[in-house]
């Protein structure tokens, strides 16, 4: 009779300490629960772009020439004596920020016979010339007479660009908000607030550089490249999220 009394207060002593245990994880759910921040209402994605056209301002023009033989040694002199007399010319003309000279792409490799031997060597340079002037770039492209003019292309300066991204970006955030006021209104709303939101401007390139025909790549030495810069688009995006209030 003893040990059964014994038996019912242990387990009665079990349940309590159940009960109790249960609670606690009731009530500190409860608290987890009530110290979470509310899920966000009434917000809306939004974006606004805007957008301005400039001048191209940078020209560049690659020149290159093109060797082949039967000794590499010598092909790869004929490219480098090429080049010097190129840039030798070029050099003369040089004003930073205005017209630039550096040298671009060299190769030089074998050809194959059908049999996997050496046939012959082919090898090809170029030099880069660059820059603002665009008349007195265009005027050194007929005083170079040991390269041919490969590419040609405008593009839009670092200058240039930051010149007018500070303005663009400004014109397309009063736009964000003149739309997040807008569309709060005619949701019923009398205000918003900002919730997150991301300021992006474009990074316009040249245009594809032109290829020019081998037959007509050298110019006469009193002819210089005829040259049209054309417009690039800068453009700034502001997108992100408001709440209605």
């Amino acid at each position: 009779m003893c040990t059964f009394s014994q038996s019912s207060r242990g387990a009665r002593r079990m349940v309590w300490l159940a009960i109790t245990a249960l609670a606690w994880a009731g009530s500190s759910g409860a608290q987890t629960a009530a110290g979470a921040p509310p899920p966000p209402q009434n917000v809306v994605s939004l974006s606004a772009t805007a957008s301005v056209e400039v001048n191209k301002d940078w020209l560049s023009v690659v020149f290159s020439t093109t060797r082949e033989g039967a000794d590499g040694a010598t092909v790869q002199a004929q490219l480098r004596n090429a080049l010097e007399t190129a840039l030798a010319e070029a050099r003369k003309a040089v004003k930073p920020g205005q017209l630039e000279v550096q040298t671009g792409a060299f190769s030089l490799y074998p050809r194959s016979t059908p049999k996997g031997g050496i046939a012959g060597w082919i090898g090809t340079t170029e030099m880069v010339v660059e820059g603002r002037d665009t008349q007195a770039i265009s005027q050194l492209t007929a005083r170079v007479q040991t390269l041919s003019i490969a590419r040609v292309g405008f593009s839009l300066s670092r200058e240039a660009r930051e010149k007018v991204e500070s303005e663009i970006a400004a014109q397309a955030i009063a736009r964000f908000r003149a739309r997040a006021d807008a569309v709060s209104r005619q949701f019923g709303f009398g205000s918003y607030t900002v919730r997150e939101v991301a300021v992006s401007s474009d990074n316009p390139g040249g245009m594809p550089m032109a290829m020019v025909r081998a037959q007509s790549m050298r110019s006469s030495a009193e002819e210089s490249l005829p040259v049209e810069a054309g417009k690039a688009t800068v453009s700034a995006t502001v997108s992100g999220t408001v709440q209605m209030r």
